[in-house]
């Protein structure tokens, strides 16, 4: 380093001012022009540094390292080599577009820097060579002197020298909803990030007041620049999905492989079969076992469900992650604008009279105080709406507010009194401060009296009390019972603020701090960022799914506890709570033992968070993260599944997620969850449909060569075949409505293969039942007629109604298919098993089919027997469902959510 460069200081908010401008060689003057361009040079410039991208042509070629797609193109090979280009460039085509969709998605961790890198101040005000000037921000350096006014946004990391009233909103970087108060003091030393009151952090707001600092931290030095080199390290990981997938891909290309051997060790050792002739069997094989739609299947049916889901507010950047969501164990959510509407609202006034609960939520101005109240509710509401800056307006978006949460909450209850301040006029003001921790006004209403207003912390403005409004006027002041109510509000996790008043002379232009003693004190409200109750039955839905509900917030423990028991998160205000400063003491092995058990987690930062991630990930727990600030995107893309608020959130942020939330409703990712659920059972019942088309086809390719009978079928056949049953019949079940009970029973386990070995054996079985069936076709045929080219025709008819017979059995795979419910719920069915018939009936029928496939037109007899085989088939996989016990167990299932006007009840 250039020694024109200070050393770095570690933790700046624990040490004095002096000190910090001592380490940094610098001083209130700031530093000199020519200072200020060596430490630049040897720091650089105060930007955070973008990662190094891979190629565009290797992040594209990437997407085609996957065992299905070398399965994809594996299959189009083969047909490039039997000649068939038509198929070959749609497989081709297929294969393609899978991976410019990935590549399209590429980058969410790069993108997500470039949100945060975009919240960096533009320019700063900075003292150079003894005066203030407009520096820009990129130029900053430590030891430069940077001053702050309202509305600015911090342009570094600032060990504050100066404060006046100063209050920085932080939410973006530690949840919490309130801004911090700043002064020059030190912290100790282990504080968290949203307790460090003496430090002013780079891309967070002033919301009043005004400053001064001493850069300490530029670029990536800032606690902006760490959460980014978060991101960069935290790495996302495979979905559930995609580990399935390429499992079950792998296990079958083994299987195809070794069933090819098998087959050409027999036809070339058994039965003498000519090598040419056993080749092109051999890759009659393989089309026939290859599933080469299921890529294009899986993509299809995720890409349904994405649009579904954005019918419910859940916009999917990732199709994987849709899938995803269905598997997920824990949510893990913030506080602050998830859980909570973000909206500080007074819930409770207490006065010495009478105690007033209030009903509404948030900046909406409706509600009720109940009971009706007097004289002592009329002056607590006077003070909240005259003792205060913030306006509430109503505008296209709704109710909004200018000013700082608290004061808007106290605007609102006054307006829910009908109190509107007409006819007074503010003559004076005392600021918030601080360290005083109160605000005062001085007023003349309409008849001319004046009134000193106060509001402020209880504490201070019970020092500074001498009576109480009482029913007959002032009386002495109950300083043991308004301790204990003041107890009592922390205690439910309300934030308190008191009230007060001093009639004054007519006279009376001005207003001191040293005025305000002897007031008369008129009680308190308790207010809290309330619970959304939408959020609250959607966290009863998710316990109920068998998911783990955590919060994870930079608020207090008090607040956090109060809020998590309202709405039923924990059982009660017992529960263990783990915050930051305990988390930090912890290894990550102690974490691990205890993360499971804990709900509740308090004063967090984002290293907290993807600790806490890692530690569920590490029990094998499948995680959602929500958040809206630039704090939550390491841990959102650490998650197996990151959620955003759409509105709310930053945009680093949603560029982190994997869903984005266009209501920033919590409820909206019970919703998302039971879609998850969905599409993955559709999936499933899609992928145990679409092999058996392939296990038929084999099989009897495989019955053929082995016993060296006669090939029932060509490999243009069972392209035609396997074209069929993709086009018509296999998306059919990607818009089946959720099964009865789809949210009361355990996530599915993650990990291993998307068919289950006992799935499996049932795809083994029927596909020896279709195979079976095509085969006595096809020999019954033959040895009626003679005919071979009639014989195939049969038995590509009664592979296609064998498919389409067995396509009912698998719309309820966990019930039997033998109830009126398979009827209905899903008309895209219908229109499937239309376009299979009529297509087969071009197949049969048709002159220039007879040319490119070698069909013949077949007589009712060979219609009437595959007919009957087809319904065969249907109730013996009915059988095979009966027998498998998890029929017999889901059966006895009772289910919570059948009613149609259920979150689960089927989409229209």
């Amino acid at each position: 380093m250039d020694s024109a460069a200070p050393e770095p200081i570690d933790r700046p908010h624990a040490l004095t001012a002096d000190d910090v401008a001592q380490r940094l060689r610098t001083d209130a003057g700031g530093l000199s022009s020519a200072e200020a361009a060596a430490r630049l040079e040897a720091l650089g410039p105060n930007l955070l540094p973008e990662a190094r991208r891979r190629p565009a042509i290797v992040r594209f070629l990437v997407h085609f390292n996957d065992t299905l797609i070398y399965i994809l193109l594996g299959a189009a090979a083969i047909k490039g080599i039997m000649g068939d280009w038509l198929e070959f460039w749609v497989i081709m085509a297929v294969a393609v577009i899978n991976a410019v969709i990935g590549f399209v998605q590429e980058g969410r961790a790069e993108k997500a820097l470039a949100g945060i890198r975009g919240m960096l101040s533009a320019d700063a005000s900075a003292r150079r060579d003894g005066g203030w000037h407009a520096v820009p921000a990129a130029d900053l350096v430590p030891g430069d002197v940077v001053r702050l006014a309202p509305g600015d946004k911090v342009p570094a990391d600032l060990r504050l020298v100066g404060a006046a009233q100063l209050r920085i909103d932080e939410s973006a970087l530690t949840g919490e909803s309130v801004p911090s108060s700043k002064s020059v003091d030190p912290v100790p030393d282990d504080a968290g990030v949203g307790d460090r009151s003496s430090m002013a952090f780079s891309g967070t707001i002033v919301a009043a007041g005004t400053g001064r600092g001493i850069v300490t931290g530029t670029g990536a030095r800032t606690e902006i620049g760490t959460i980014q080199t978060l991101v960069g390290e935290s790495g996302s990981l495979e979905t559930p999905l995609t580990r399935q997938l390429d499992d079950f891909g792998k296990r079958l290309t083994l299987v195809i492989l070794g069933m090819a051997v098998l087959m050409l060790a027999i036809g070339r050792f058994v039965h003498r079969m000519p090598f040419a002739d056993l080749i092109s069997a051999t890759i009659g094989f393989a089309v026939a076992a290859i599933p080469e739609g299921l890529p294009a299947l899986v993509t299809i049916t995720l890409a349904i469900g994405v649009q579904q889901m954005a019918r419910r507010s859940a916009i999917t950047r990732k199709l994987t992650a849709v899938e995803t969501l269905g598997s997920v164990t824990t949510v893990c959510s913030d506080k602050t604008g998830t859980l909570t509407k973000n909206e500080m609202t007074v819930r409770r006034i207490v006065t010495p009279l009478a105690e007033y609960t209030v009903s509404g939520l948030g900046y909406r101005p409706e509600g009720e105080i109940a009971p009706a109240g007097g004289g002592d509710l009329t002056a607590m509401l006077a003070v909240a709406n005259l003792c205060n800056d913030a306006h509430i307006r109503e505008t296209d978006a709704g109710w909004t507010l200018v000013g700082e949460p608290t004061e808007g909450a106290l605007k609102v209850v006054a307006m829910k009194g009908g109190i509107t301040g007409a006819g007074t006029t503010r003559l004076d003001v005392v600021p918030f401060d601080s360290a005083n921790k109160l605000m005062a006004t001085l007023h003349e209403a309409g008849d001319g009296s004046r009134a000193i207003l106060v509001k402020g912390a209880p504490d201070r403005l019970l020092e500074r009390s001498l009576t109480q409004r009482g029913a007959a006027g002032s009386e002495p002041l109950d300083i043991v019972r308004w301790e204990g109510v003041i107890a009592e509000l922390s205690g439910e996790g309300l934030r308190v603020l008191a009230a007060a008043r001093l009639p004054v002379r007519r006279d009376r232009g001005s207003v001191e701090l040293s005025d305000l003693v002897d007031l008369e004190f008129l009680g308190v409200w308790g207010i809290l960022d309330p619970p959304r109750p939408e959020a609250v039955a959607a966290i009863a839905d998710c316990h109920a799914a068998g998911i783990r509900v955590k919060m994870i917030t930079g608020d207090h423990a008090g607040t956090a506890v109060a809020i998590s028991t309202e709405m039923g998160l924990i059982p009660d205000s017992g529960a263990p709570v783990l915050t930051g400063a305990e988390l930090e003491a912890m290894s990550q092995e102690q974490l691990k033992a205890v993360v499971r058990d804990v709900d509740v987690y308090a004063r967090t930062s984002p290293e907290h968070k993807i600790r806490i991630v890692r530690a569920l990930q590490a029990h094998g727990e499948v995680v959602a993260m929500t958040g809206d600030g630039v704090n939550d995107a390491p841990a959102l893309t650490r998650a197996d599944v990151g959620v955003a608020m759409g509105i709310k959130g930053t945009e680093a942020t949603k560029e982190a997620a994997e869903i984005v939330l266009a209501d920033d409703n919590f409820a909206t990712i019970r919703s998302a969850i039971r879609e998850g659920r969905r599409i993955y059972d559709n999936l499933r019942k899609s992928v145990v449909f679409l092999l058996p088309t392939n296990g038929a086809q084999s099989l009897v390719i495989l019955v053929a060569i082995v016993f060296g009978l006669a090939m029932p079928l060509t490999p243009v056949q069972v392209l035609w075949v396997n074209m069929i049953t993709a086009v018509t019949l296999s998306l059919a079940l990607a818009y089946e409505p959720a099964e009865r009970g789809i949210m009361t029973r355990p996530p599915r386990t993650p990990g291993g293969s998307i068919v289950s070995l006992r799935e499996l054996g049932f795809v083994l079985l029927v596909s020896l039942l279709i195979a079976a069936a095509t085969l006595f076709v096809f020999y019954t045929v033959m040895g009626g007629t003679g005919d071979l080219a009639y014989a195939r025709t049969a038995a590509v008819a009664m592979l296609a109604l064998g498919q389409l017979a067995y396509l009912f059995n698998c719309r309820l795979l966990s019930r039997s298919s033998l109830t009126v419910d398979v009827l209905r719920g899903n008309r895209v069915v219908w229109w499937s098993a239309l376009a299979l018939v009529v297509l087969q009936l071009v197949y049969t029928y048709a002159p220039f089919m007879h040319e490119l496939f070698d069909s013949r037109p077949l007589g009712p007899p060979a219609w009437l027997l595959a007919v009957a085989l087809s319904a065969g088939i249907f109730l013996a996989v009915e059988v095979l469902k009966a027998l498998r016990p998890s029929q017999r167990r889901d059966s006895k299932q009772t289910h919570r959510f059948d009613a149609p006007d259920r979150i689960d009840a089927p989409l229209s």
